[in-house]
C-alpha cells in the first residue's frame, strides 16, 4: 500500500525514448531524482547534485504521474537514484504495471525491485559490492584512453550474463568512438552504447 510518508526529491520526470544501452529505441518514463555525491567532471546534468533545490514528491505522486502515459517502462536515474531506499516507489511502479529500470553508478547498496539494472560505474567513487551481481548491464563511459582498463577491471566483477557496453562521452565522441570500434572488434564481448536521444535531438 502506497503511503505519503515516502517522499522523495525529483528533479525532473518525462517520457520519452531511452537513447542508450540495451533499451535504446524504447518508449520510456525517467524520474530523475536529485541528489549526487559521485561528482563526475563531465556530467550534463550537474544541476541534479543538489537535492535540496528539487520538490519532495510522495511515490503516490511520482506514480500517478507516471501512470498518464502510454508506456509502461519506468527509468529511474539521477543524480544518484541509490542515495535512496527505493523499495516503495519500485513495488508501486510494479503493481501499476510498470516494468522498472534503474541507471546508476552503483555506489550504494542496491535496494528496489528491479526489472533491468544499468550499471555505470565512475571513477571519482568506488562501487558499492552488492551492484555486481545485480547488474544486467555494464556501461562505461569512455572519456580517454585509460578508461577500457577500467572497463575491463569492472567486467571481471559483474555477473557472467551481463551485458557490456562501452560508450564515448558525448564530448569527447569524435576522439573516443574510433578508439572503442577498435576496442570491440579486438575484444567482442563488449559491444558499443551511443546516445542515440542527442543525434535524434529528443529529450
Amino acid at each position: 500500500m502506497i503511503t505519503e510518508l515516502v517522499k522523495l526529491p525529483v528533479m525532473e520526470s518525462f517520457y520519452t525514448l531511452q537513447g542508450e544501452g540495451y533499451h535504446a529505441g524504447k518508449a520510456a518514463y525517467f524520474i530523475r531524482l536529485g541528489g549526487c555525491d559521485v561528482g563526475c567532471v563531465w556530467c550534463d546534468v550537474k544541476e541534479s547534485w543538489d537535492a535540496s533545490i528539487h520538490p519532495q514528491l510522495s511515490v503516490e505522486e511520482i506514480v500517478a504521474e507516471a501512470s498518464k502515459y502510454t508506456g509502461r517502462m519506468a527509468v529511474i536515474t539521477g543524480g544518484e537514484p541509490l542515495m535512496y531506499n527505493l523499495d516503495e516507489l519500485t513495488g508501486a511502479l510494479q503493481e501499476a504495471g510498470f516494468l522498472t529500470n534503474i541507471e546508476t553508478s552503483g555506489v550504494y547498496q542496491v535496494t528496489g525491485s528491479w526489472d533491468w539494472v544499468c550499471f555505470s560505474p565512475k571513477k571519482f567513487k568506488e562501487p558499492h559490492e552488492s551492484i555486481y551481481a545485480e547488474a544486467d548491464e555494464l556501461k562505461v563511459i569512455v572519456y580517454n584512453k585509460s578508461d577500457f582498463a577500467f572497463a575491463e577491471k569492472h567486467a571481471a566483477l559483474v555477473n557472467k550474463d551481463c551485458m557490456l557496453l562501452l560508450q564515448p562521452e558525448w564530448g569527447k565522441q569524435s576522439q573516443m568512438l574510433p578508439l572503442i570500434i577498435d576496442y570491440v572488434k579486438e575484444n567482442p564481448k563488449w559491444k558499443v552504447s551511443l546516445q542515440t536521444h542527442k543525434f535524434m535531438d529528443i529529450p
